[in-house]
């Protein structure tokens, strides 16, 4: 579904054509980012040392490419640099020194150790956007511990919140932490390059999971507040109690809005046509209804269990002006015509003579030209190209940093 993801054909029509980044990150958070200016149309140059980024390791894999780091780094050019030699850090510099901007998400103070921190390369490029993505950012008590999104999500409230809404505490299994840092970190990025355009000096960007977590949490007003609440309202509306259902065909389906709360309540009595509910008195408040929710919920259950369909669903909610969605898998949404005509999947080279299907950007522009282009490289196969594009070196300079191991690139054999 979705068409194949090729350059565009032209350029200049991306928001970022000319932006040249590079990125020195591994996983997820910082890739993501780094796929997000891909596809605004930046020149992203992922550089991985001589291990590799870890995804590249995973599984599923096609020929010798893992999915998961062709869906984070399509449209990147790869090179591998041994950043702890002497002279791999030389070539760095003059990398950064044409860079427009810098993305890392190594351990705090790693850069700095290595002569690259944002001091150094500023002196010579005072016009290079440096963004860091940490656990805990990088000072405080906290810049030396190991961070994963998981164990951000423990530390930040999201595992907990989880846990006490389902009654079970388990890893969430999307990498929230990662992916949301990756959002905030492009923002930071985007408004850094807007700024200087009217100073004509980047600027130092420092990113924690930690912070964070905390700013996208839309409840995280609720748990600091130490007020009275009033009990007839719900508290910053819960949304993890909005209802999942089964109509009879067997289709799950969701409904947006907590089904104890004033005008929700009243608009599922009319959905449902059971008005003689409203005289219960049990459900009399919203107290009194929070107090018997079960027994609500049980009265939508057996109801939902007589609509035939998702479809006789979905209408008879929106005659009241209540939202609804079906409960789909990754695949299924993939299979849908809105999926289709949205374009939200598409399709990338595998560098073996096929394709695989991945999530296009969601971005829509009426003139500009966004979205994911070009194929996955393997690690090190644009060292060369770039080399001699952004730091001026020649074949024999290249010759002599491959034979010292500062250079390395794992390609296909054959």
């Amino acid at each position: 579904m979705g068409g194949v993801a090729t350059p565009s054909t032209d350029e200049s029509k991306a928001p970022l054509a000319g932006i040249r980044v590079l990125d020195l990150t591994r996983v997820l958070a910082g890739p993501h980012c780094g796929r997000m200016l891909v596809d605004f149309g930046a020149d992203v140059v992922k550089i991985e040392p001589p291990d590799g980024d870890l995804t590249r390791f995973s599984s599923p894999r096609v020929g010798s490419l893992a999915t998961y780091f062709m869906q984070q780094n399509a449209g990147k050019k790869c090179m591998s640099i041994d950043l702890s030699s002497t002279e791999g850090a030389r070539v760095f510099r003059l990398l950064a020194d044409r860079a427009d901007v810098l993305v890392e998400n190594y351990r705090a103070g790693v850069m700095d150790r290595l002569g690259l921190g944002y001091d150094v390369l500023a002196t010579t490029n005072p016009r290079l956007v440096y963004a860091s993505i940490s656990g805990y950012g990088a000072d405080g008590p906290w810049v030396h511990r190991r961070a994963y999104a998981t164990v951000i999500g423990a530390e930040s409230g999201l595992t907990r919140m989880q846990g006490e809404s389902s009654g079970n505490y388990v890893n969430d299994p999307w990498s929230h932490a990662d992916t949301y840092t990756a959002l905030e970190t492009t923002s930071a990025i985007l408004a850094a390059l807007y700024r200087r355009e009217k100073t004509g000096r980047g600027d130092r960007i420092d990113v924690s999971m930690a912070e964070t977590m905390l700013y996208v949490n839309e409840h995280a007003h609720d748990q600091l507040f130490d007020g009275p609440v009033d009990p007839n309202w719900i508290r910053s509306f819960q949304p993890g109690d909005y209802p999942i259902l089964q109509v009879a065909d067997g289709t799950t389906v969701v409904i947006s809005g907590h089904p104890a709360e004033r005008g929700t309540f009243e608009i599922m009595l009319a959905i449902m046509d059971r008005p003689h509910l409203a005289d219960d008195p049990r459900f009399r408040s919203v107290e009194s209804r929070l107090v018997h929710f079960d027994v609500l919920r049980s009265e939508m259950t057996q109801w939902a269990r007589t609509v035939p369909d998702a479809e006789t669903f979905e209408a008879r909610c929106a005659q009241h002006g209540l939202a609804m969605g079906v409960v789909r898998s990754v695949r299924e949404l993939a299979a849908t015509e809105w999926a289709h005509a949205r374009g939200a999947i598409t399709r990338i080279p595998d560098r073996i003579g096929g394709f695989i299907r991945v999530p296009n950007s969601p971005w829509h522009f009426r003139d500009a030209e966004v979205g994911v282009h070009g194929e996955p490289r393997y690690r090190g196969e644009d060292n060369r190209a770039v080399l001699r594009e952004m730091a001026g070196l020649s074949d024999a300079e290249i010759d002599d940093l491959e034979r010292a191991g500062v250079l390395s690139s794992r390609l296909p054999r054959g």
